[in-house]
């Protein structure tokens, strides 16, 4: 697989084309924001252990019958990824309060939420991803009723998966969002799952271990990723 000319750079992510016109390759960066883009920095080893923990993941995912974009490793910092239309919708479940929920409806953090919410959102970092629902969504064309379906049921089959994986590992998963798109057809996983996309913390202390060591300032961002990963059988050597 070689790289080709870049596609597209996001804040923290780089996509190129690859000289098969259905593949891409994803390289993860070291450039780390939060809100909206408004704090950044550069965090040393984050492109390649977000890459490995990244892999690690979509394999589990994939291994539970949940079709993803991923296809292989090809650096440190690279993955081969399917070519995708892209839904302009993430998907975010919440298993305990915390975030963006606690801020909106002052409900005290870390209160056990059941069933876990399910809540969408408009991929716009201008508008700072506003909230939106299904009714929003398919007035506007941003996805079907038939895909939104899909994403909500994949969104709850990865939470299922994901809960498990982490709670043997010491861990809750607080929440976390997904992305998905189309390929050949098929509503498929998308973007990537790291701690710079979920809320997970130590079980028992309640310790952060994801981006929110970042949004907040705590320290220790990429040693956290890594154990975390550590936790779940990864090797980051």
């Amino acid at each position: 697989m070689q790289k080709r000319d870049l596609l597209y750079a996001g804040k923290a992510k780089s996509v190129y084309l690859s000289d098969d016109p259905q593949r891409l390759v994803l390289h993860f960066r070291d450039d780390t924001s939060a809100f909206d883009g408004k704090k950044k920095e550069a965090l040393e080893r984050k492109g390649m252990v977000n890459n490995k923990f990244n892999a690690f993941i979509m394999e589990k995912l994939q291994a539970a019958g949940i079709p993803t974009h991923f296809e292989q490793l090809l650096s440190d910092t690279e993955c081969v990824v399917k070519k995708m239309e892209m839904i302009p919708v993430e998907c975010v479940v919440r298993n305990l309060a915390a975030g963006g929920l606690v801020r909106r409806l002052g409900v005290e953090e870390g209160i056990e939420l059941a069933p876990p919410t399910f809540e969408l959102f408009l991929k716009n970092d201008e508008k700072g991803d506003p909230m939106i629902n299904e009714s929003l969504a398919e007035t506007f064309g941003w996805a079907t009723p038939a895909q939104l379906s899909t994403m909500k049921s994949l969104t709850f089959q990865v939470n299922d998966v994901l809960k498990q994986l982490f709670l043997d590992g010491g861990m809750l998963l607080v929440d976390y969002k997904l992305e998905f798109g189309v390929f050949e057809g098929e509503i498929v996983l998308g973007d990537e799952f790291s701690p710079d996309g979920c809320r997970l913390w130590d079980a028992e202390t309640r310790e952060k271990l994801d981006k929110d060591r970042f949004r907040q300032g705590l320290g220790g961002v990429i040693e956290a990723y890594e154990e975390v990963g550590r936790r779940l059988g990864m090797t980051f050597d």
